[in-house]
């Protein structure tokens, strides 16, 4: 399953944030794909915010990961993007992360290559003119539950 969403601004990256979380479903993988400054953390940020989180959200750029603590449980959001080797993941523990079913929410997913899981959703973020498209494909069963609702 496969949606494709315009989105012109920020206030509209935040709301398909919201989006998902009123669906979001314990221990779910998502991949978040997009160059620097596509919006990725703006959709973590709506998300967030969607769940009862009303602090700071910010990338986890130089901390790797920010962990979450919500009514709904855990989660976690990665930021890959300064990782070297794949092989980071295994220092930085990410295997004890998925364990506990907490929900994972991984920027730049392709530096962590074969060491991360299948994700349930990919979501592709791309410029177009001013606004921005964004393909969320469904994975898995739960992906396909979770992206259900957004048609």
């Amino acid at each position: 399953m496969s949606i494709v969403r315009r989105v012109d601004d920020e206030r509209g990256m935040e709301a398909l944030g919201a989006a998902l979380a009123a669906r979001l479903m314990p221990a779910a993988v998502i991949f978040l794909h997009g160059e620097l400054g596509a919006g990725k953390t703006t959709l973590v940020r709506g998300l967030l915010r969607a769940l009862g989180y009303a602090g700071a959200v910010k990338s986890p750029t130089y901390t790797l990961v920010e962990p979450y603590d919500l009514d709904c449980g855990r989660l976690y959001h990665f930021d890959l993007y300064r990782m070297q080797d794949p092989a980071e993941l295994e220092f930085l523990g990410f295997r004890d992360y998925l364990e506990n079913h907490a929900t994972c929410i991984v920027e730049w997913p392709e530096r962590g290559g074969a060491m991360l899981p299948a994700a349930d959703i990919d979501v592709f973020i791309s410029r177009v003119d001013h606004a921005r498209s964004v393909q969320l494909v469904a994975n898995s069963d739960g992906g396909a539950a979770l992206l259900s609702g957004l048609e």
